[in-house]
């Protein structure tokens, strides 16, 4: 199944104010975050949630034994340094927002890299240097950083300079409606609406196929679209889930319905040259996908925006470049 997806050619403009409207936060060099310092707000699985995810998932993370440690290995170099260091967002509502109140890094991203610095060190000590997406290549390359959560579509192109984990995520083009509205439920059932829509974007091309005589209504900037969605000028907003998400964060008066109906990979970026890593970093998918805590993070973060339960992890390796 597909959750998240966000372009950053062309459309970098519209999830970034779509973040703005949430709460944006600058920050230049980085910022530190070691996620089990301070117990965490208890998270509400499911829609009306907090977005933050409780502290019971990382008590109960998987830790690596010493024989998945070898020596001399990256794992055995971030157990002995006491925190994974990794390039992420700290202005992405539900992926990676920093907490004006406590200083930690909260959602599904940052999350995830918490819960991967509990496996190597035994504690969810991070690290994040906020990291632009033209600079990601050369951080990783550099070994700057040992890792990159930050919504990393995985492409062949990509691959052929760094190593991708997972995949760990996927995402594509969803469907926000009214908090209020019972009635559409999914892509399809927007046949014949009137489906609010943003400028240049690939709903605009994806719609006419996935719902037959939807009539379209086209804004330039996210911000209007929502707008237009909580005025009732269309029965429907369809857009990157990322920004559905970021945008109902601010809204409570819409909500995502359904799963995305197109697709993008996300892996978790490493050195291309560490092999053991990116088997390491699998490995540790696998365990949290099988026992549930990849579920859980989920429906702490994204799921607290989205209908219906956590969806099933997408298959590692499943990805061209993966």
């Amino acid at each position: 199944m597909s959750i998240l997806k966000m372009r950053f050619t062309g459309r970098r403009s519209l999830a970034l104010t779509a973040t703005a409207v949430a709460v944006s936060l600058a920050a230049a060099g980085c910022g530190g975050d070691s996620g089990g310092s301070t117990p965490a707000l208890p998270g509400n699985p499911g829609l009306g949630g907090d977005g933050v995810v409780a502290q019971s998932v990382y008590d109960a993370a998987p830790v690596a034994s010493d024989a998945d440690i070898p020596a001399g290995s990256t794992m055995e170099a971030i157990r002995k340094r006491g925190y994974l260091n990794i390039g992420g967002s700290l202005d992405a509502p539900l992926l990676g927002q920093q907490n004006p109140v406590s200083g930690t890094i909260e959602g599904f991203d940052a999350d995830m890299a918490k819960l991967l610095a509990k496996y190597i060190i035994g504690k969810p000590e991070v690290k994040t240097t906020t990291i632009g997406t033209q600079t990601r290549e050369a951080m990783l390359q550099a070994k700057s950083v040992d890792a990159v959560f930050q919504t990393y579509t995985i492409t062949p192109q990509r691959a052929t300079q760094v190593a991708f984990a997972g995949p760990y995520l996927t995402s594509g083009l969803a469907v926000g409606v009214r908090k209020d509205d019972t009635s559409i439920k999914s892509v399809k059932d927007l046949a014949g609406k009137t489906v609010i829509v943003g400028a240049n974007t690939p709903a605009v091309t994806a719609l006419p196929s996935a719902a037959p005589g939807s009539k379209q209504i086209a804004f330039g900037t996210d911000p209007q679209a929502l707008q237009a969605l909580l005025q009732k000028r269309g029965d429907a907003y369809v857009q990157d889930f990322t920004l559905l998400a970021s945008g109902a964060k601010a809204n409570p008066g819409m909500k995502v319905v359904g799963e995305p109906f197109t697709t993008e990979a996300y892996g978790i970026g490493l050195n291309r040259e560490d092999a053991q890593f990116k088997e390491f970093v699998n490995n540790w998918l696998k365990k949290i996908q099988a026992d549930g805590t990849w579920a859980k993070v989920w429906e702490g973060t994204l799921g607290s925006v989205v209908e219906g339960g956590a969806p099933t992890p997408p298959a590692l390796g499943s990805a061209d470049g993966s």
